[in-house]
């Protein structure tokens, strides 16, 4: 297939192009997805709640975190990174559970973790759900990474599958007994590891649409030798894929008819799964993104957060936004020259009236003539 064949569908399988699903909603973006990556930075709003809004638009924030948090529909776990995954998961993540346990430890060991564990086993049973704070204290009291024994603890049955976070409140994981968290159908460790790693590349397979190995060992940060081992029987389609230069597979489906319908037009996290993976990003769009956010100032290029611009299709332009009051500043933006400058006018007023902004400012646009489109655009919206 053409690189353009490839890219329409991907952009397909990641809910961009096409009617959106409205019915299913939240709940229907995480299925289609199978992970929704967790972040702390919080700017416009957090990742995971700007990944269903690129794909169904102004959903209010409040039924973002209700989809995802109620009526045990999904469960935080480690995929690509922390992540929202739905709760029909749980059991794809046994050989994850089992490797950590056979490991004994993650970041930290104690003098009794059986003890604590078990203090924090009895307290969720008779008190949970609970945060580790209600647990007694996340921290020792000095760096971020300085746990307390019971943080400790409960991050180590969160690892191993006695215990499960069921919601973020207040960015705070809330812990649950996994007994009590997981239907009782779903609550098994009973796939070996070749069964979970065969499904989890199969379900990356149909989020992608097309795939090389390397793309389908990232999606839940799996072994490239597991991948390998397991491809011939996820049923996912050997394909060439014009200019890409690897072997590719793509979903059964996805093959079955044409990706056609209209280019949601939007600001993606970085955190996006269209383009977490940075290789991927490259050259299915010829587009080079970094997450500046650790970098120190004064050698960001494009910005602390700065989102990518889908529009037709394509990734087109960046924007780097902040909030003062009630206004959308775009600290600093670039285009792909003038055919992105309504796009990014649509995107910036869309992202302001989902945020509770009237009015949006350009602060920062180095090339003037695309500065002054844009403002333009930004008053005639």
């Amino acid at each position: 297939m053409s690189a353009d064949e490839a890219r329409r569908l991907a952009l397909r399988a990641q809910g961009l192009l096409g009617a959106p699903d409205r019915a299913a909603g939240v709940p229907g973006v995480l299925r289609r997805l199978g992970a929704v990556q967790l972040d702390t930075i919080s700017v416009l709003a957090r990742s995971h709640e700007l990944v269903p809004y690129a794909r169904l638009g102004a959903v209010p924030r409040e039924r973002v975190e209700a989809a995802y948090w109620s009526q045990g529909r999904a469960f935080e776990y480690w995929s690509h990174a922390a992540c929202v995954l739905p709760v029909e998961e749980w059991p794809l993540f046994a050989f994850r559970r089992r490797a950590y346990r056979e490991r004994g430890h993650r970041w930290h060991r104690i003098a009794d973790m059986e003890k604590a564990c078990g203090a924090v086993r009895d307290r969720l049973r008779a008190d949970g759900p609970l945060t580790a704070t209600e647990l007694g204290g996340a921290k020792n009291g000095g760096v971020w990474w300085d746990w307390s024994e019971t943080k400790i603890a409960v991050e180590w049955l969160l690892d191993t599958g006695e215990v499960v976070c069921t919601e973020r409140r207040g960015w705070k994981r809330v812990y649950d007994l996994a007994e009590r968290a997981v239907p009782a159908e779903l609550l098994h460790d009973d796939l070996d590891d070749t069964a979970c790693v065969r499904r989890l590349v199969a379900q990356a397979g149909a989020a992608l649409g097309v795939a090389t190995r390397a793309d389908l060992a990232d999606y839940h940060r799996l072994k490239g030798a597991r991948v390998d081992a397991v491809l011939p029987a996820t049923g996912l389609v050997p394909v060439t894929v014009e200019g890409w230069g690897k072997p590719a597979w793509a979903d059964p489906a996805a093959l079955e008819s044409t990706p056609r319908g209209r280019h949601r037009t939007t600001l993606l996290s970085p955190f996006d799964s269209l383009v977490w993976d940075r290789p991927r990003t490259e050259r299915m769009f010829g587009f080079t993104h970094r997450l500046e956010a650790y970098v120190p100032k004064p050698k960001r290029v494009h910005g602390y957060f700065a989102m990518p611009l889908l529009a037709g299709g394509r990734l087109v332009g960046r924007v780097d936004p902040g909030r003062e009051g009630t206004t959308l500043v775009a600290r600093q933006v670039s285009m792909a020259g003038r055919t992105a400058v309504e796009p990014m006018a649509r995107a910036l007023w869309e992202a302001a009236s989902w945020v509770g902004c009237s009015d949006v400012r350009v602060e920062r646009c180095d090339d003037v003539e695309l500065r002054r489109l844009l403002e333009g655009a930004l008053r005639d919206g």
